[in-house]
């Protein structure tokens, strides 16, 4: 019985010289990222590239060679993904359907969205003493669907409910590096996060 071998792969690239070897493992993660539907950890993207190679410099040529390109590198916590530029936006969604695809969030899902990532691991309990009211399963539901939220520790309390955190999809969703960009309420609203008071 014939067994095909797969390819073997080659992580260091010893026989190409020095600059087609770092250009080639700028490629790999390109293509690594390129080919996700969800950002890649640092780890994935380590797994592509030689031992002695630095995965931030390669990185950050990446992100210079993407400069002049209608998608960028971006960084979500400590995982990576190509995102179009806001600007080529409209152009897209008046090309395709590509509108379909977008997370659809009311400004309700958004302030609340917005309440978790500030305040996790929060309860419903937790969120019900923020906004003064009960705040919905569907809601919940809605922004545990899209990824944007998962279940954190339970509450070491009667009945331990669950509490809940932010992903790294919704860093990824609202471009933020880390939850450290929303310290507070008038820089989420400076990044478009929350409607102004005028709204």
């Amino acid at each position: 019985m014939n067994k095909t071998k797969a390819p073997v792969f080659d992580r260091e690239l010893s026989d190409l010289p020095p600059d087609l070897r770092w250009r080639e493992w700028m490629r790999r993660i390109e293509a690594v990222l390129f080919a996700s539907a969800s950002p890649v950890s640092r780890d994935d993207l380590a797994r592509v590239v030689g031992q002695g190679a630095s995965l931030d410099l390669l990185i950050d040529d990446l992100a210079a060679d993407l400069a002049d390109r209608p998608y960028e590198l971006s960084r979500a916590g400590s995982r990576f993904a190509l995102r179009t530029r806001s600007a080529y936006g409209p152009v897209i969604r008046a090309a395709s359907d590509v509108g379909a695809q977008a997370m659809c969030l009311g400004p309700q899902d958004v302030t609340v969205l917005l309440a978790i990532a500030l305040h996790q691991p929060i309860t419903r309990d937790g969120l019900r003493e923020i906004f003064g009211r009960e705040i919905s399963r569907d809601l919940i539901g809605r922004l545990s669907e899209r990824g944007l939220i998962a279940p954190g520790p339970r509450a070491p309390r009667r009945g331990a409910p669950y509490s809940f955190i932010t992903t790294d999809s919704f860093l990824a969703a609202f471009d933020l590096r880390s939850l450290q960009d929303l310290q507070d309420m008038d820089l989420a609203q400076d990044a478009g996060l929350l409607p102004g008071a005028g709204d």
